[in-house]
């Protein structure tokens, strides 16, 4: 199995920034898609960004712009660097880990963002 914990989530007022990491351990595969999700109370998880061990990324439309997916190969860690947040951005941000090609992978245990004055 693998294992993954979020951290770097925290309250923020609106235009601010965070950076939040996610760090694998356990079973780790060689080729693997990581990503950052979110879920709002009473709305579906909601895909943010991907990146592959090779580095391609991609986005949602509500985030491309201010939010960056990256990952250190080496540590299995990914990041987002999320930037003029939002009241909107207000959710629990979950990682996520997969092998290449595979279905729904691992997740984490959540952190909480809060954007509010």
């Amino acid at each position: 199995q693998v294992q993954l914990v979020e951290s770097g989530g925290g309250l923020v007022q609106p235009g601010g920034s965070l950076r939040l990491s996610c760090v694998a351990s356990g079973s780790i595969f060689c080729i693997t898609v990581m990503g950052w999700y979110r879920q709002a109370p009473g709305k579906q998880r909601e895909f943010l960004a991907t990146i592959t061990s090779g580095g391609r990324t991609n986005y949602a439309d509500s985030v491309k712009g201010r939010f960056t997916i990256a990952r250190v190969n080496a540590k299995n860690t990914v990041y987002l660097q999320m930037n003029s947040l939002k009241p909107e951005d207000t959710a629990v941000y979950y990682c996520n880990y997969r092998r290449l090609g595979g279905q729904d992978g691992y997740w984490g245990q959540g952190t909480q963002v809060t954007v509010s004055s």
